[in-house]
């Protein structure tokens, strides 16, 4: 099967997404690979668990790399992720489900925050 097509669609649709978009799309990411991870400890699916996590630290690390510092809250927000970090790979190498769940909320109350933000910003620009 020919994928190029696809391939080139899902391109195109990544490169005509806003900044806000492409932010949400990474958190909703965030937020289903830690579900992955959840499952997958359950089910002691290893290779599953262990590569739902790495993908999130990938994240993480991308959204700190990717900060403009010239706003006060990244630098609040480094910390936040420095911490995410710390937290993934001790999950990871502990397999710890309840450091997991303590987690997982907290990725997705910050993915909410940043919606709000996007919907707020985007109705602010329509006034």
């Amino acid at each position: 099967m020919d994928t190029r097509g696809y391939q080139q669609y899902k391109q195109q649709s990544i490169n005509s997404m806003t900044s806000g978009e492409l932010l949400m799309l990474l958190y909703d990411e965030l937020v289903k690979r830690s579900t992955l991870a959840s499952i997958a400890l359950d089910r002691q699916d290893w290779p599953t668990f262990e590569g739902a996590l790495d993908r999130c630290t990938d994240i993480v690390n991308y959204l700190d790399e990717t900060l403009d510092h010239q706003y006060p809250i990244s630098h609040d927000l480094t910390r936040l992720y420095d911490y995410f970090t710390y937290e993934l790979g001790r999950i990871k190498i502990g397999r710890n489900k309840n450091a997991l769940e303590r987690l997982r909320p907290m990725l997705a109350d910050l993915r909410d925050a940043f919606r709000t933000a996007e919907k707020s910003g985007s109705q602010e620009n329509q006034a």
